[in-house]
């Protein structure tokens, strides 16, 4: 009975935290930030008759919403240190673009660099936490066919959209007085198995999702290492569950903006919004953020690589489903077997990671 008892009040907890809205001060600096620095890219692009390149400018603009809410002296150290990590690992996802075996190789890269970016996290406690950046921008530019000369392209507008970031974080700190810092750094794994449980992840989904015949193994790569950011095992299930079902939603939205005949300003007003929806939205519930992370994933792929809608809306569930599912194993398999251990049952907190 008393066993009976605790099951049925850790699954009420599971149930609470899918549904709880954390409070997020500082959330709207993160969402201004990134909104306008990926607005100047895009509009940049556009002018230029590049937008197809928007994919590549998007991970440089994601180095803006690392370092925490607060505009903290010193901040843009980090951001241009994340915005080599970003940059690096799109040269490496667009060099993988450029081999006839790219459905393969992605797979091996994205782990390599899955492994890599979880142990500097865990060393430099990253903000927002984990690799999930690193390996998507692997995943997503090594799934475009690109040539030599696209991959010169890829490397220079995401470095030039993570120098934008940089320094419009640096504006932010120069006009705008700093807030109280936003909270103790992330909770640390236990370093060598969060290393090695990212790796096979990203490696397991990889393998079965291009084993499945879908054409995204990106996503499923993307999706199982999302749980592994929550440092318990209670917040790492929760995460994969809002990542499912925040999908299954977000693909409703994404289906009908990628029906729709938008001319360029338009595309262009759909993904800084989108944007900015998520960054005010990812700290207080993950769930809720996926809503409006699918579509500004789906619509900045076909972007770069247009295709049929209902194919694509398929392969972001389908695939989502499978990278959940290795994610989470990997959590269960992996847990810590002792109270008070690192990846223990702390309960879920910490900002969360904005995912794509």
């Amino acid at each position: 009975m008393g066993a009976h008892r605790a099951e049925r009040g850790r699954g009420a907890a599971v149930i609470a935290d899918l549904v709880s809205v954390e409070p997020a001060p500082g959330a709207h600096r993160v969402a201004v930030r990134a909104g306008s620095c990926l607005l100047t890219a895009l509009v940049t692009l556009a002018a230029l008759g590049h937008l197809e390149l928007a994919l590549y400018a998007t991970f440089g603009t994601f180095a803006s919403v690392y370092g925490g809410r607060a505009a903290v002296p010193g901040r843009w150290r980090v951001q241009a240190g994340l915005g080599v990590v970003l940059v690096a690992a799109v040269a490496s996802g667009a060099a993988v673009g450029t081999s006839a075996q790219r459905g393969w190789l992605v797979v091996l890269v994205a782990a390599a660099w899955a492994a890599l970016a979880a142990a500097l996290s865990d060393r430099g406690h990253w903000r927002p936490p984990g690799p999930l950046f690193a390996v998507f921008a692997v995943a997503a530019c090594g799934s475009v066919p690109t040539s030599l000369p696209g991959l010169a392209r890829a490397v220079v507008v995401a470095a030039g959209a993570a120098v934008l970031a940089v320094l419009l974080g640096l504006l932010e700190q120069v006009l705008l007085p700093a807030p109280r810092p936003t909270g103790p750094p992330p909770v640390a794994h236990h370093r060598v198995v969060h290393v090695v449980r990212c790796a096979l992840v990203v490696l397991v989904a990889g393998v079965l999702a291009g084993a499945s015949g879908l054409g995204h193994a990106s996503w499923a790569m993307v999706a199982a290492v999302v749980p592994l950011a929550a440092p318990s095992l209670r917040g790492q299930v929760v995460r994969g569950v809002q990542r499912a079902v925040g999908t299954l939603a977000g693909v409703v939205v994404a289906g009908v903006l990628l029906t729709l005949d938008l001319d360029v300003p338009a595309v262009i007003a759909v993904i800084v919004v989108l944007q900015a929806i998520t960054e005010l939205l990812v700290s207080r519930n993950y769930g809720a953020a996926l809503v409006f992370i699918t579509p500004l994933a789906l619509v900045s792929v076909h972007l770069a690589a247009p295709q049929p809608v209902g194919p694509l809306l398929r392969d972001r569930v389908a695939e989502t489903l499978i990278g959940v599912a290795v994610g989470v194993a990997g959590a269960v398999l992996t847990r810590a077997r002792r109270p008070g251990a690192p990846g223990g049952q702390a309960p879920p907190g910490g900002q969360a990671t904005a995912a794509t």
